[in-house]
């Protein structure tokens, strides 16, 4: 009986045994089924800090291309909210000692002085004589005009960096303006409040050297030496309008010369005592038609 006993005692140890290595292999087997799962958070981690790199990338080169003129888009500027827009002649010129009557202030289109004023990222501390700013605007340049008054200190500087050392594009200031600043090209304005609005950048992305928005897609924005002073230019005018002020349909000004697209600089003064020569031909240095250039509206 005893024996019996002894027998029964040592098969429930075994019994028991191989229960606990049965549950060890199947917590082991459980161990080793267990997903890593930081290693998989991390990894998704990355995957969707990838998705926004890459769609914040892609936002931010759709906003500038947005602005890019093309054959499909070829005025961006009707995207942005509060551009004036007037359709205007181009070529009608005045003598030095004419004005017009603008139908808008500051002006940005119609009549206008046979000298056009230097746009090559030109800061004028002066304000400058309608009539040539608007001539450079027909050959694509920007112009941003401020009220001195209103704009002062660090916002006055942020226009200015956005036109020194650019081409194409002056700024000055304009005694009277009804707005801050106001911002113009050929046909085209928008008059703002706050220097760090985002309209100004797209509005100078939409419109300048636009050969679909401006009359003269190959005219140039250096003046001719001895026709414009951009250190001492032509003062701007704010007496009132005398009555023979030349009308915006062009009455008392002349058609300007057209080559080629290119509009023809007055000949230059003559010598003291001698003839002026007349003038025959593209100045000596102007620019040749681009290859491929887009032709005008």
């Amino acid at each position: 009986m005893a024996s019996g006993t002894k027998n029964k005692s040592g098969g429930s140890k075994s019994a028991k045994g191989g229960s606990k290595g049965v549950k060890a292999m199947r917590s082991a087997a459980a161990v080793k089924k267990q997903k890593p799962w930081g290693t998989i958070s991390i990894i998704l981690g990355l995957v969707v800090l990838a998705v926004v790199v890459i769609g914040y990338s892609m936002m931010q080169v759709n906003k500038v291309t947005a602005w890019v003129p093309s054959e499909s888009n070829q005025d961006p500027s009707e995207d942005i909210s509060g551009v004036t827009k007037v359709k205007y002649e181009a070529a009608i010129h005045v003598k030095g000692n004419q004005r017009v009557a603008y139908d808008q202030s500051p002006p940005f289109g119609g009549p206008h002085d046979e000298v056009w004023a230097d746009c090559n990222g030109m800061v004028y501390p002066n304000p400058v004589r309608n009539e040539n700013m608007v001539h450079m605007m027909e050959h694509g340049a920007i112009w941003i005009a401020y009220n001195p008054d209103k704009v002062k200190g660090g916002d006055l500087d942020a226009l200015k960096g956005k036109v020194t050392g650019q081409d194409f594009i002056a700024i000055s200031p304009y005694p009277g303006l009804d707005k801050p600043f106001s911002i113009q090209s050929w046909g085209h304005q928008l008059k703002l409040d706050n220097v760090n609005d985002e309209r100004v950048d797209q509005f100078i992305r939409s419109l300048k050297r636009n050969n679909y928005q401006f009359p003269e897609p190959q005219a140039r924005c250096d003046t001719i030496p001895g026709s414009f002073d951009p250190t001492n230019p032509p003062p701007f005018d704010a007496s009132p309008m005398p009555a023979d002020a030349v009308k915006m349909d062009g009455t008392g000004a002349s058609k300007g010369q057209v080559n080629n697209g290119t509009e023809m600089p007055p000949a230059p003064p003559a010598p003291s005592g001698s003839q002026a020569p007349p003038a025959t031909g593209a100045p000596s240095g102007q620019q040749p038609p681009a290859s491929g250039s887009q032709p005008s509206r």
